[in-house]
């Protein structure tokens, strides 16, 4: 449930680059940072629109470039021709996405970030910033009769 006496992290945050925040802005920016996965558009429109049904779709998108033009929301593109949001995380994760349901697995793994740095200074670079996605199917569990 949204708490509406509670300042979220984002409306914080558009109040620091001074963006103006409507009460609709408002809701958005609380499902957004109160979600647990990674929406889309329309599902932050059926859950901002269950709040206050005066919020348009067109609203949520104008409202997502707004946020994601001021840094304060990650865009990702996981390859199933949506565009899903997130708040922008206070630790660095990469994604791994379950290509036949489109669950998004946030992980962190020290190694994959030191190789990531070792290949950088190998070619001459210094690492400043990267994403990293994995797209993977579930492992097939075997059947008991395959482990007798």
């Amino acid at each position: 449930m949204i708490d509406a006496h509670k300042t979220s992290l984002l409306e914080q945050q558009c109040g620091e680059k001074g963006l103006r925040l409507t009460e609709q802005r408002r809701v958005i920016a609380r499902v957004l940072e109160q979600s647990d996965d990674h929406p889309d558009v329309e599902e932050l429109h059926a859950r901002t629109a269950a709040i206050d049904a005066n919020i348009s779709v067109s609203t949520v998108y104008r409202t997502m470039r707004l946020f994601e033009e001021q840094g304060i929301i990650a865009r990702h593109d996981f390859r199933d021709g949506r565009s899903r949001y997130e708040t922008v995380p206070d630790e660095h994760h990469d994604h791994l996405i379950d290509v036949k349901n489109g669950h998004v697995i946030e992980f962190r793994n020290e190694r994959i970030e030191q190789l990531q740095e070792l290949i950088a200074e190998e070619l001459g670079y210094r690492l400043v910033d990267h994403r990293l996605e994995l797209y993977a199917v579930p492992m097939k569990k075997p059947n008991r009769s395959d482990l007798e």
